[in-house]
């Protein structure tokens, strides 16, 4: 009888398995006396040309920078900031139809700016806050259908509640809503949207329990708040609503739940508000960030807490099934607060606030810059006329080889190439029936 084996690898060689385990790669780890960038606490924006754009909140001269890193970890100050222009960027970057990208720095001389930067590091401030027209504008800016961008302040407007508001590319300011405690208060996270153009986000505290909503507002100001978290199904919103394939959002919250620790919750365009998974300290802690929504169907996402105590990436699928996927442990970065981002290459990269380098034993780095690889996993093997065969899906790639060994102790040989741009694929091995033994490997990068 012939036995056939299946083995995944990305790092690490599972005989006998269907999976192999993701695998977290550290392209970057900034250190305080080497660069100028510090603390990347916002995700990464992929660019048209294929790199990645984001910011640091501080540095060694300045008050937070604009960076391009490629995906190979190669890293180019764009631009930085000095109060005058702007001071501590804690939101990413979000790509103009103009190919510049625009953003928010939370503190200034004001409150806080709007600005425009574009790939060769022009920075532009296009708007300033003042409290009256809101104030610090934590979560970045979200292109709207009209070409415009709309983003929340966290504080300031009429009642110092927060505000949302839209600027248009030239620099012109409008505050569309203001919060004021009953219908929310206090949005720190950036905005989703809808095909029609309407707006969704939350607010991280007030409500009727005081532990946040989530609200819809039109491009024309109308505001309407659709649900409410009471701390059994979550608290403290703070990050920005991912779109769903079935027309729901989906988001997290960084307290509540039934482990005290978070959950993941789907809510509709109409306001039904579903918990879908519960963070307890082992699975997670304090899930800060949006959700990326993977080429799988399922949802990826970081915990700043959990794990190792560093933080932890997960996945979670559209009915709850949650999965720990990676825990930072310190020097490969700690407290990752951002979401993550699909490369033209299939894989994840994302930053962390904190940790990295070490030096004499001590963790010295102000945060990394990573790319997580995970593998795709098998669904099924069988004999077709003696000739086994595999169905593969996972994360959509441009390619992933198949590689065939009869002896463990022998080298691989590449059995195909498969296109893996829809996230899966068939193989099969001809071969197979003239060996006592076959054992077979996906490989990615």
């Amino acid at each position: 009888m012939k036995q056939l084996f299946i083995a995944f690898l990305s790092t690490i060689f599972l005989v006998g398995s269907g999976k192999a385990q993701p695998t977290l790669i550290t392209l970057v780890n900034f250190v305080a006396w080497e660069t100028d960038e510090m603390n990347p606490y916002a995700g990464l924006t992929l660019g048209t040309d294929g790199n990645f754009y984001g910011t640091t909140t501080d540095g060694n001269d300045n008050v937070g920078t604009v960076f391009r890193v490629t995906s190979s970890g190669a890293v180019t100050t764009l631009a930085t900031f000095h109060y005058t222009n702007g001071a501590n960027p804690f939101a990413g970057l979000t790509l103009g139809n103009d190919g510049s990208f625009y953003g928010t720095t939370f503190n200034y001389g004001s409150v806080g700016t709007v600005f425009q930067v574009t790939t060769n590091g022009n920075l532009t401030t296009l708007a300033s806050f003042y409290g009256t027209n809101g104030a610090n504008p934590y979560g970045g800016v979200t292109l709207g259908n009209d070409g415009s961008f709309y983003g929340t302040t966290e504080y300031g407007g009429l009642s110092g509640n927060g505000t949302v508001f839209q600027i248009t590319t030239n620099g012109t300011l409008a505050t569309l809503a203001n919060f004021d405690g009953t219908n929310g208060a206090f949005p720190m996270a950036a905005l989703g949207r809808d095909n029609d153009g309407n707006l969704y986000g939350t607010t991280s505290e007030g409500g009727a329990f005081g532990d946040g909503t989530v609200f819809r507002v039109t491009p024309s100001g109308t505001l309407t708040m659709l649900a409410n978290f009471d701390g059994t199904n979550g608290a403290y919103p703070v990050a920005a609503l991912a779109s769903g394939n079935d027309g729901c959002f989906y988001g997290t919250a960084a307290y509540g739940g039934l482990g005290g620790c978070g959950t993941v919750f789907q809510i509709t365009t109409n306001g039904i508000l579903t918990t879908l998974a519960n963070f307890y300290g082992t699975n997670g802690v304090f899930p800060m960030a949006a959700l990326t929504l993977g080429s799988d169907g399922c949802f990826y996402g970081t915990t700043e807490g959990g794990g190792y105590n560093n933080g932890s990436i997960f996945r979670v699928s559209t009915c709850g099934e949650i999965t720990s996927l990676v825990n930072f442990s310190g020097t490969n970065g700690s407290e990752p607060t951002s979401a993550l981002v699909l490369g033209n290459d299939g894989n994840f990269y994302g930053t962390t606030g904190q940790g990295g380098a070490s030096y004499n034993g001590q963790n010295v780095g102000v945060g990394t810059v990573f790319k997580l690889v995970v593998p795709p996993t098998i669904n099924t093997f069988a004999l077709s006329n003696s000739v086994p065969g595999a169905s593969i899906s996972g994360l959509a790639r441009s390619s992933v080889q198949i590689q065939v060994t009869s002896n463990l102790l022998l080298p691989w040989t590449v059995l195909t190439n498969l296109s893996f741009s829809n996230g899966a694929g068939q193989f099969s091995d001809p071969a197979a029936p003239n060996f006592s033994m076959r054992f077979y490997r996906v490989m990615v990068q």
